[in-house]
């Protein structure tokens, strides 16, 4: 089976939906992976329509060559390159962006990348295999601070600095080099864990966002975002992870709130500053059935806004 065919997507009707994909409208799709959310807005654009699509993984720039679409253009770099790689390609508003966060099911299913325990191989981890330092190297130099803080801050683990310790004792006699040694040292650092998950589940989620710096690329483009959608663009983000879902949230509602005023400054409602950002209806998660089919869905949740016309200043990051 191919990886592409391997690769459940997400929430894939209503990610597009929430788009409101028009037929002559430029998108990004910030999250290629294996094409879903792609394909999807593809069968919906029209001869005119256009679609920016990025990835990380060399996997992905692989796979678009199946779709051989003139109105698709893939970019190997991260969405955090969203402004500028849109600047290069004199683009300089869009209709829709829409974000799929984490990692993909083929990159959680080959055991070369060394994201998962299930597999003993190089502890690598990189999204980008071309560019970049894996765990591996990133825990050969980082101090035992540096990984309790990545383990805690990022993968919510109440033994960080046990397994911190463990890693630096273990890395006396060589290098921690592959998923296996890894996954030991964890295993037997933490002896209770909640029922069904793996000791060293926290422990490779945080060195993967660590080492993709996920939480980061999220905060940059955000507000890169926001800046190019036209008046009624779609903002959709798809994430699996609580802190990942946090800064959206919280970006989402911080913009959509109108600008601060001065206190006690008389203004008719009418003539109150509007926020760049609306609301688009609640969180939305997968259904029953979708998790039942597909079990790595449980974690989902999407949240959509609308671009104002109001005029947006952001920052060029941002962060809960």
């Amino acid at each position: 089976m191919s990886a592409a065919a391997a690769h459940i997507t997400v929430l894939l009707e209503e990610a597009v939906a929430a788009l409101e994909v028009k037929p002559d409208g430029v998108y990004v799709d910030a999250t290629f992976g294996r094409g879903g959310h792609s394909r999807a807005i593809l069968a919906r654009l029209g001869p005119a329509g256009r679609l920016i699509a990025f990835d990380r993984d060399p996997r992905a720039i692989e796979a678009v060559r199946a779709l051989q679409d003139e109105r698709l253009q893939l970019v190997h770099e991260p969405f955090s390159a969203l402004a500028a790689t849109l600047d290069g390609m004199d683009v300089r508003h869009v209709d829709g962006v829409l974000m799929d966060l984490g990692v993909s099911s083929p990159q959680l299913d080959e055991p070369e990348r060394g994201m998962s325990f299930r597999f003993d191989a190089p502890l690598d981890m990189r999204m980008d295999t071309t560019r970049g330092e894996s765990a591996a190297q990133w825990l050969a130099r980082a101090s035992v601070a540096e990984i309790s803080n990545v383990l805690r801050g990022y993968g919510e683990e109440r033994f960080a600095h046990a397994i911190a310790k463990a890693i630096d004792a273990a890395r006396q006699g060589g290098p921690v080099a592959t998923t296996g040694q890894l996954a030991q040292i964890v295993a037997q650092t933490v002896r209770t864990r909640e029922p069904g998950l793996h000791p060293a589940t926290r422990t490779f989620q945080a060195l993967r966002i660590c080492v993709n710096r996920e939480l980061e690329e999220l905060s940059l483009i955000l507000p890169q975002a926001v800046a190019r959608l036209n008046t009624g663009g779609r903002l959709v983000v798809i994430a699996f992870h609580s802190l990942e879902d946090r800064i959206v949230k919280r970006f989402m509602r911080d913009h959509a709130k109108p600008p601060a005023l001065p206190r006690g400054l008389p203004v008719r409602e009418a003539l109150r500053p509007q926020p760049p950002l609306t609301l688009a209806g609640d969180a939305i998660r997968p259904s029953e059935g979708e998790v039942a089919a597909n079990p790595r869905a449980r974690s989902a949740i999407m949240r959509v806004a609308s671009r104002t016309g109001a005029a947006f200043d952001g920052a060029q990051s941002w962060s809960a």
